[in-house]
C-alpha cells in the first residue's frame, strides 16, 4: 500500500508538469468502448489495477531505470484489442479469437502513432509468444516474436499476471501459486519465465 502512495504521489507530480498529459489513456479508450459499458468498467478496472501494480514494481527497481510515465500510459491501454474479439463474458462481441486481442491493438495504437505503446499489446500475451510457438501451434496470429523486450514490457507482462478479466474476480491479486499453475498448462519454460521476472522484480511485488 505504501510503494502504491508513493506510485500516486509521483503520477500527480508528473502530470502537474508541461505537455505531460498530452495523451490521455482514457480518452483513446473512449473512441473504442462507451464509458459505462461492462466492457469499458472491466477494462478500466484491469488495466488501472495492473498500472498500479507495474507502477509499485518500477519504483522498486531503479536501477533499471523503467520509465513510469510509459509505464502508466501502455498499462492502460494494454488490452485496448479486446472489444475486436470474440469474448461475450468480457462485453466483447468480435470475430476475433482472443488471443489476437494483443496484436490487434498493436494495429490501433500503431494507427495512432503510438509505436512503443502499440508493442506492448502484442508483447504481454502470457509471458510473450515466439514466432516459433505460433507455427508450430498453428496459431491465428502474425508469424512473428510477440516476446516483452524493454524493461517497460517485462514489468506490464508481469504485472497484468496478477489480474484476470474473467476467472477471478478483477479487482483482486492472483495468488502466485494459482499464476504458475495457470502458466504450466501452456509449457514450462512461460513458469520459468514467469519466476525469472518474481527474482528481477523482487520485492517490487
Amino acid at each position: 500500500m505504501f510503494l502504491t502512495e508513493i506510485f500516486h504521489l509521483l503520477w500527480r507530480k508528473l502530470s502537474c508538469q508541461k505537455n505531460f498529459n498530452q495523451m490521455n489513456p482514457t480518452d483513446i479508450i473512449e473512441e473504442f468502448y462507451t464509458p459505462k459499458s461492462f466492457a469499458f468498467d472491466l477494462l478500466m478496472m484491469h488495466s488501472s489495477r495492473v498500472a498500479e501494480k507495474a507502477g509499485s514494481i518500477a519504483l522498486n527497481v531503479p536501477h533499471l531505470n523503467p520509465d513510469l510515465k510509459f509505464i502508466h500510459e501502455a498499462s492502460m491501454l494494454h488490452d485496448i484489442g479486446i472489444f475486436l474479439t470474440d469474448a461475450p463474458d468480457l462485453g466483447c462481441h468480435g470475430k476475433y479469437p482472443y488471443i489476437c486481442h494483443g496484436w490487434l491493438g498493436r494495429s490501433i495504437l500503431e494507427k495512432k502513432g503510438l509505436f512503443k505503446h502499440a508493442l506492448v499489446c502484442e508483447r504481454h500475451v502470457g509471458t510473450g509468444i515466439s514466432a516459433r510457438e505460433i507455427k508450430d501451434n498453428n496459431l491465428p496470429l502474425p508469424e512473428r516474436d510477440m516476446l516483452p523486450v524493454s524493461i517497460e514490457e517485462q514489468i506490464i507482462c508481469f504485472a497484468d499476471k496478477f489480474f484476470s478479466k474473467g476467472s477471478h474476480p478483477p479487482d483482486q491479486e492472483i495468488p502466485v501459486e494459482k499464476i504458475i499453475a495457470g502458466l504450466e498448462k501452456y509449457g514450462h519454460d512461460k513458469v520459468l519465465k514467469f519466476e525469472s521476472w518474481m527474482d528481477m522484480f523482487s520485492g517490487g511485488y
